[in-house]
C-alpha cells in the first residue's frame, strides 16, 4: 500500500508540474457547474435533497452535509449528498432506456418531529466550482396527523342497533358523510355533510351491507364500497375512527374494494376492524387520480388481498402507522413463485403500495402476504408530475412473504428503508427494481430466512446506499448501477452458492467494511462483475468482465473492494439458529431470536463511521449489522397507544 501511495503521489506532482511548466488548462468540462437545488417536502423525521449540476465529467465533486435544529449552534455532519448521472435503467420487458440527470441528492436521518431545521450543503470539486457552492436551506418536519378539535361530532351506529344513541346519529357511515338517507337510488343525491374538521364516531357493532339487495341499509347496492370524496385539509382532516365503546368491524362482503378514497384529500381512519375484502382502501391509479393526506392508524386488517395502494404520481403526504394487516396466504408454510418448488396463488398480493412524496409507513405488523411494503413499480417518472421521491419505511415487522418483505422499486430519489424486521421471505428481502436515479436507503434492517437472495437489485437500478443491515440469507446482487455497501452482516447458507456474488455497471460503485459467512467448501467464494475500464460505465452486460475468487484477502486484492472486509464464523449473533437450507418451506417465528452480536465477534467494532446513521456508537468503531452491541433494539410493529 505504501508503494502505491508514492507511486500516485509521483504521478500527481509530474501532472502538475507539467501543468505549470506548459501551460496545459484543466478540462472545462470537469469543472462542476451549479444548478437548481431543490428542497424535497420533508416527512416527520427524514428531509430529502437534490441539487443539479452540469459537467464534473470526473465525477470528483462532492456535496457535504451538515444541519442543526433552529436555535442551536453546533452543526451536526450527515451523510454526503450521492453523485448521479449517465447511469442507465432499462425498462423490464420494455423498449425504452432511462438515463439519469447530472445532479446530487441525499437525505438526512433521525430528526424530530415537527422541529425547524438548518441544513448546509458544500460543493466542492478540485478542478473548480461555477456558481453558487453552498445552501443553507431552513425545512420544517412533519408532525404526525391528529383529529382537528373544533369541529362537528356524527355518530354512527350500526344497523338493528337499539341502545341509547349520542346525537346527531345515523345509520352507518354513508348516511353520516352524505346528506341523505339509505334509499337506493337516491342516496347519492344530496350535497356531502361531512366538512373539513369534522368527526365521525363510529360505535361498536358490525357493519356490513348485503350489497346484492336493492336499497341496501348501508347504501352499498351492489357495488359494496364507500366511495367517498369530499377534501379535508392537513390542519382540518375528515375523520372516520372508533368511538371507543367496542370493536368497530367493517365487513367487506368480499367487494373488490371497500374504502374508495381516490377523491377524498386528507382523510383520517383510526382504530377501526376491516375484513373481507380485496381492497382495504384504494387511494389513487395511474393517469387517472390520487388522493392526498391519507392517514390509517391503529387499524386492524384481517382477510385482505390488499391494505393501502395508490399507483398515482400526485398522492402525497400518507401516513400509514401501528396498523396490524394479515393476508390469506397459508401462514404455516413459506410459499413462493417464479419456478420455486411450491407456487403460490395469489391469494393476497401487497399489504402497501405507494407512489408520490412524502409518505410515511412506520411500525405497522403485515402478515401473509406476497409482498409487505412497497413503492409502485411504476416505470419511467411521468412528464409533468411530480417525482416520486421523499417515503420513509421504517420499524415494520414482516412475516412470511411470497416475494419480497419491501420494494423500492420505481422509486426516484431518496427512499429510505431503515429499522425494518422481516422474518421468512421465499423469493428476496429487499428490491431495488429499478430505482431512477437515487439515492434509495437500506440501512439496519434485519432480514431471516430468505431461500432466494437477500437483495433483488435489478433491471439495472441506480442510486443505492445499503448500509448497517443483518441479512440471514444468500447474496446475489444481480445488476446495479451507483451502488455503495458498508457495515452488512451477509450470513449466507454454508453451501455451495458463493458468499457474494455482485454485477455492477459502474466502476465506481464500493464496497467496504462488510462481514461475511466463512464457506467451509473449497473452490470460488467470491464473484464479481464490472466494467474494467472507466470507457465501458453504463455498458451492455456482455461487456463485462467476470472475477472469481477462493478467498476475501484475494478478492480484496484484486478488486481493491472490501480492504476492511471481514470473514465470519457461523456463531456471531447472542441467539440466532441458522435456517435449514434443505427445507425451504419452513417458517420461523419471532419469539426466541436475539441478533445482538457476541462481544467476541469479530463483527464487533469492524464497521467505519456512518455520519447521521451510526454516529452513538459504542467502543473503537462501529459493529457490523443492524445492532450495535448494548443498543436497545428498535420498536418493530405496532406502538403500543397513547
Amino acid at each position: 500500500m505504501k508503494l502505491r501511495f508514492f507511486l500516485t503521489t509521483a504521478i500527481l506532482l509530474t501532472f502538475e508540474w507539467t501543468v505549470a511548466s506548459h501551460g496545459f488548462q484543466r478540462s472545462a468540462s470537469n469543472k462542476t457547474t451549479s444548478g437548481e437545488f431543490i428542497i424535497e417536502p420533508p416527512t416527520l423525521i427524514c428531509a430529502g435533497f437534490e441539487w443539479r449540476i452540469s459537467d464534473d465529467d470526473n465525477r470528483n465533486a462532492r456535496v457535504q452535509v451538515s444541519f442543526r435544529k433552529k436555535g442551536a449552534t453546533a452543526w451536526q455532519k450527515g451523510l454526503p449528498l450521492l453523485r448521479i448521472g449517465g447511469e442507465k435503467i432499462y425498462g423490464h420487458e420494455q423498449p425504452w432506456v432511462h438515463t439519469t440527470e447530472n445532479m446530487f441528492a441525499g437525505s438526512i436521518f433521525n430528526l424530530e418531529e415537527n422541529s425547524n431545521y438548518e441544513c448546509r450543503f458544500q460543493l466542492t470539486d478540485p478542478d473548480g466550482v461555477t456558481g453558487q457552492s453552498e445552501h443553507i436551506v431552513s425545512i420544517k418536519t412533519k408532525a404526525e396527523p391528529v383529529p382537528y378539535t373544533g369541529g362537528k361530532v356524527f355518530h354512527v351506529y350500526p344497523p338493528g342497533y337499539r341502545g341509547h344513541k349520542e346525537v346527531p346519529a345515523f345509520t352507518g357511515l354513508n348516511e353520516a358523510y352524505y346528506g341523505g338517507g339509505n334509499t337506493g337510488d337516491w342516496w347519492n343525491v344530496p350535497e356531502p355533510r361531512v366538512q373539513p374538521g369534522d368527526v365521525i364516531l363510529m360505535h361498536a357493532g358490525r357493519y356490513k351491507g348485503n350489497r346484492l339487495k336493492y336499497a341496501d341499509s348501508l347504501a352499498l347496492d351492489f357495488h359494496g364500497a364507500y366511495v367517498l370524496t369530499q377534501k379535508g385539509t392537513p390542519e382540518k382532516p375528515i375523520v372516520i375512527k372508533a368511538a371507543g365503546d367496542g370493536e368497530v368491524i367493517f365487513d367487506g362482503d368480499g367487494a373488490y374494494r371497500l374504502f374508495d378514497v381516490m377523491a377524498a384529500d386528507y382523510h383520517y381512519f383510526e382504530g377501526l376492524t376491516i375484513r373481507n375484502t380485496d381492497i382495504a382502501f384504494y387511494a389513487g391509479l395511474k393517469r387517472v387520480m390520487g388522493c392526498s393526506g391519507l392517514t390509517v392508524k391503529n387499524c386492524k386488517m384481517e382477510n385482505i388481498g390488499m391494505g393501502v395502494v395508490t399507483y398515482n404520481a400526485d398522492s402525497k403526504d400518507f401516513y400509514i402507522a401501528d396498523n396490524v394487516m394479515v393476508g390469506r396466504h397459508d401462514p404455516d408454510t413459506l410459499v413462493g413463485w417464479y419456478g420455486l418448488e411450491k407456487p403460490s396463488p395469489l391469494t393476497s398480493y401487497y399489504a402497501i403500495k405507494v407512489y408520490g412524496q412524502s409518505h410515511v409507513v412506520c411500525h405497522n405488523a403485515i402478515l401473509f402476504f406476497h409482498d409487505g411494503i412497497c413503492v409502485d413499480t411504476h416505470g419511467l417518472p411521468e412528464a409533468g408530475k411530480p417525482k416520486c421521491v421523499s417515503i420513509d419505511f421504517y420499524r415494520n415487522d414482516i412475516f412470511n412473504m411470497a416475494d419480497d418483505f419491501i420494494e423500492a422499486d420505481g422509486g426516484v430519489h431518496n427512499i429510505r428503508v431503515f429499522e425494518n424486521r422481516g422474518f421468512n421471505s421465499y423469493h428476496s428481502a429487499l428490491s431495488a427494481q429499478p430505482i431512477f436515479g437515487g439515492p434509495v436507503y437500506f440501512f439496519k434492517n434485519i432480514c431471516y430466512n430468505v431461500p432466494g437472495t437477500a437483495l433483488k437489485y435489478t433491471v439495472r437500478p441506480s442510486g443505492i446506499f445499503t448500509y448497517q443491515n443483518t441479512f440471514v440469507a444468500d447474496v446475489a446482487i444481480t445488476n446495479f448501477s451507483n451502488g455503495h455497501f458498508r457495515n452488512n452482516l451477509f450470513i449466507g447458507p454454508d453451501d455451495n452458492r458463493h458468499a457474494l456474488s455482485a454485477t455492477t455497471f459502474t466502476r465506481y460503485s464500493s464496497m467496504d467494511y462488510n462481514g461475511y459467512r466463512k464457506k467451509k467448501h473449497g473452490g470460488m467464494k467470491y464473484r464479481w462483475r464490472y466494467p474494467h475500464l472507466d470507457s465501458l460505465n453504463h455498458a451492455d452486460e456482455k461487456q463485462l468482465t467476470t472475477f472469481e475468487f477462493t478467498s476475501l484477502k484475494e478478492f480484496s486484492k484484486k478488486t481493491q473492494h472490501e480492504i476492511h472486509g471481514v470473514e465470519l464464523e457461523d456463531d456471531v449473533f447472542a441467539h440466532v439458529p441458522l435456517p435449514d437450507v434443505t427445507n425451504k418451506g419452513h417458517v420461523y417465528p419471532v419469539n426466541g431470536f436475539d441478533f445482538s452480536l457476541k462481544p467476541s465477534s469479530k463483527a464487533v467494532d469492524a464497521g467505519c463511521v456512518l455520519h447521521n446513521i451510526n454516529d452513538n456508537y459504542s467502543g473503537k468503531a462501529p459493529d457490523l449489522g443492524a445492532l450495535e452491541l448494548g443498543a436497545t433494539p428498535p420498536q418493530y410493529g405496532p406502538r403500543m397507544k397513547k
